[in-house]
């Protein structure tokens, strides 16, 4: 089972906030990866970046990808999104929409996901979240 890194998770390590390096290398044992949705996060956060911080953002991004494998989705996934997404719907505990493909992503491979936003995500059931630390 693989850890599926949340768009948070890798904007703190981006800040400096969080040290995502340190935390990854404390988990020897994990696969860790990323959806592909969140990749476009992050690029359109890379695309939204001013002049002085575009440079330095879009660096940062390019190493995360060179380490990180990204996760399709695949029709699985559109399966599993679709299913997740009318259930969230019914229930009335809807989460964004991106936020929605991150965690079918997670429940189709059953891994689990790293979030600073572990609230955000209660509402998907069956979800294994797991906090950075």
């Amino acid at each position: 089972m693989a850890i599926i890194l949340d768009a948070d998770v890798i904007i703190a390590g981006e800040k400096g906030v969080f040290d995502l390096a340190i935390w990854l290398n404390s988990l020897p044992g994990e696969q860790f990866e990323i959806a592909a949705i969140t990749v476009a996060e992050l690029w359109h956060g890379v695309e939204r970046a001013t002049a002085a911080h575009r440079s330095a953002r879009q660096s940062y991004l390019r190493a995360i990808l060179e380490v990180l494998p990204i996760i399709p989705y695949t029709e699985q996934t559109a399966y599993e999104h679709a299913r997740l997404w009318a259930q969230l719907e019914l229930s009335g505990k809807m989460i964004g929409s991106y936020d929605l493909i991150v965690a079918a992503t997670a429940l189709e491979r059953e891994s689990q996901l790293a979030t600073f936003n572990k609230r955000h995500f209660t509402s998907v059931p069956g979800l294994k979240m797991v906090e950075p630390s």
